[in-house]
């Protein structure tokens, strides 16, 4: 696979030459069980430096899954809905959070509550609902229910979702969901991540939030690995750093 760095690292240039610093982070969605392939997205975590932030749905998370997490400290065990289950009107995105209904908040506490009883302390506690999108409506009673921060898609609007939750979101998605899976365009990754710094470094969005790349790694093909492993190498080796959202203070109520 050749991909066009270029305009990423000249990116960087710009960032060092004004003294600028970026965080990193990893999250990874729909993790239930040990697999060949959460072995696979061990290995690249350990090789690469940079934690995975493992969103797991609780109501199917299993041992194997929690004695891997226990033996391999890179991977955080973090909160993915309750079931992933899809709760939207028949006309609109999917999202099992993202309506009002009558066990939203039963099943955002069920969600903790139970990988809490899995993980015990090993458990971070941030609140990913499945398909990115959550009902406004939810946010103010998530810390109330224990979680820390809620983490979705794009570029947050504000530091904290709620009262007492933080907001730290995702940027990076290699997955062309919309042709049924498979590699975006790498050069269409790299022009969305480099315009991504840009806007961090003009101050249109905000570089106190950590840049997230999202992983699905039960669907990932050879291209898909391949192209992760280059995109985490070329943003460390560009200068940024790599977060363990357990050790972020700062960035965690």
């Amino acid at each position: 696979m050749k991909v066009d760095w270029q305009p990423l690292e000249q990116e960087f240039q710009r960032w060092r030459q004004q003294n600028l610093s970026l965080k990193l982070w990893w999250r990874d969605d729909d993790a239930v069980t040990q697999t060949k392939e959460l072995d696979r997205l061990t290995r690249l975590s350990d090789a690469s430096g940079l934690p995975v932030h493992l969103a797991v749905i609780p109501k199917f998370a299993d041992a194997s899954l929690v004695r891997h997490c226990a033996e391999h400290s890179e991977i955080i065990p973090i909160v993915h809905g309750w079931a992933h289950a899809n709760h939207a009107p028949a006309d609109q995105k999917k999202a099992e959070f993202g309506h009002q209904r009558a066990d939203l908040i039963n099943d955002a506490e069920r969600g903790i509550v139970r990988l809490r009883g899995l993980f015990g302390d090993d458990l971070l506690p941030v609140f990913t609902p499945p398909w990115n999108r959550v009902d406004a409506g939810l946010l103010p009673q998530l810390a109330g229910l224990g979680y820390k921060a809620l983490s979705t898609f794009t570029p947050r609007r504000a530091p904290l979702a709620a009262r007492g939750l933080a907001q730290i979101n995702t940027h990076i998605d290699p997955i062309h969901w919309k042709a049924g899976g498979g590699l975006v365009e790498p050069d269409d990754i790299v022009a969305v991540v480099t315009a991504n710094l840009t806007a961090r470094r003009k101050g249109k969005t905000d570089n106190d939030e950590p840049l997230g790349i999202l992983t699905h790694h039960l669907v990932h093909d050879e291209a898909i690995w391949a192209f992760t492993e280059s995109l985490i190498k070329t943003l460390l080796d560009g200068g940024a750093d790599a977060v363990d959202l357990r050790k972020s203070g700062a960035i965690l109520p």
